[in-house]
C-alpha cells in the first residue's frame, strides 16, 4: 500500500502562476511535463507481472489476509467529486482560471480521452479481477476517472490556493487505494489508470485553441 501511495501522489507536484488573458493560457508541452503520468504508468506496467510474487499478487494475497471483509461504495462518488467542487466554487464566485464554455470544453475533452483509453485498454487486456467477478480490471476507471478529475480541478484553481494540487491528488489517490482496499482492482490497474487519467487531462488544456471569451481578453489576476 505505501508504494502505491507514494506512486500516486508524484501527481501532486506543480507550480502556481498568475492568471493571463485567454490566448496566453496554452502551455507548451515539455519533456518535464510527462514525468509523473511516465512514472505512474511504468510503475503500473512493472507491478503486473503474472507470478504470485508479483507486486501486483503480493499486495493483493496481503489484502485479503489483512481486511477480508472490507467494502466501500464511497470510491464510487469519490471519482467525481474534484469536478462537483471545481464547478461548485465557480459557482459560489470564486473565479477559475478558464471561463465556463473553455473550461467545459476542455473537461469534455479529457474525460472523452480517459476514458475511451481505458475502455480499449480493458477489453484488449482482457485481465480478470482480484476478486474473479469479471474481466475488466486493467486499467482502474474509477481511478482514471479521478485523476482525470483531479487534474482538472488543479489546473483551474492551484493559482489561486497552493494546497489544491495536494487536496485534489489526495482524493484521486485515495480512490486508488479504496479499489484496491476493495478487492476490485491491482496495483498495477490502479496506477496505469491514474498516469492515463492525469495525462489526458493534461493533453486536453495543451492542446485546447481557447476560441470562447475572446472579448474578454483579460482576465484578472489571483493572489
Amino acid at each position: 500500500m505505501r508504494f502505491l501511495f507514494c506512486l500516486l501522489l508524484t501527481s501532486i507536484s506543480s507550480f502556481a502562476s498568475p492568471l493571463t488573458p485567454a490566448d496566453s493560457l496554452r502551455k507548451p508541452l515539455t519533456l518535464h511535463a510527462l514525468y509523473t503520468p511516465a512514472s505512474l504508468i511504468i510503475g503500473g506496467l512493472i507491478a503486473n507481472g503474472h507470478s504470485e510474487e508479483s507486486i501486483k499478487n503480493e499486495l493483493a494475497e496481503s489484502r485479503n489476509r489483512h481486511i477480508p471483509r472490507f467494502h466501500t461504495h464511497i470510491d464510487d462518488y469519490m471519482q467525481f467529486s474534484p469536478l462537483v467542487f471545481a464547478y461548485g466554487l465557480d459557482a459560489f464566485g470564486i473565479q477559475s482560471k478558464t471561463d465556463v464554455l473553455n473550461r467545459t470544453a476542455i473537461l469534455v475533452k479529457g474525460e472523452a480521452m480517459a476514458l475511451t483509453t481505458a475502455t480499449i485498454l480493458k477489453s484488449a487486456t482482457h485481465t480478470l479481477r482480484p476478486d474473479g467477478s469479471s474481466y475488466n480490471s486493467f486499467p482502474s476507471g474509477h481511478t482514471t476517472q479521478a485523476f482525470a478529475a483531479a487534474t482538472f480541478l488543479n489546473e483551474e484553481y492551484k493559482d489561486r490556493y497552493p494546497w489544491m494540487p495536494y487536496a485534489s491528488y489526495t482524493v484521486a489517490s485515495s480512490v486508488g487505494l479504496l479499489r484496491v482496499a476493495n478487492n476490485r482492482h491491482y496495483i498495477s490497474d490502479v496506477l496505469v489508470g491514474a498516469g492515463i487519467g492525469y495525462l489526458s487531462m493534461k493533453v486536453a488544456y495543451w492542446t485546447h485553441r481557447y476560441k470562447w471569451g475572446r472579448a474578454h481578453a483579460k482576465m484578472q489576476p489571483v493572489y
